[in-house]
């Protein structure tokens, strides 16, 4: 660690920053309205794709983000079809 970077702080990196956000929107979600509402996927999803959209090309139906239960926890299950690599 740097004498400035201790001082200024470290910038974080886009997907550490993602998967916080992702952790309080789930946090959130679970403790107002009961995780059985999954109201908020379809907009979690588009954020997800603006953001990769990014860096890939993809389109809203590349993504698909469910919730589902397992036993005594959720399973929040996010599949990214990406397109395949330019040769």
């Amino acid at each position: 660690m740097s004498f400035l970077s201790f001082f200024l702080g470290e910038k974080k990196k886009t997907a550490t920053v993602a998967k916080e956000r992702l952790q309080i929107i789930l946090a959130h979600e679970r403790s107002g309205r009961g995780a059985s509402r999954a109201d908020y996927l379809p907009q979690l999803q588009a954020e997800l794709v603006a953001v990769i959209s990014k860096y890939v090309q993809i389109s809203a139906s590349d993504i698909k983000v469910s919730l589902e239960k397992q036993d005594n926890f959720e399973v929040l299950e996010v599949k990214i079809e990406l397109p395949d690599a330019v040769k």
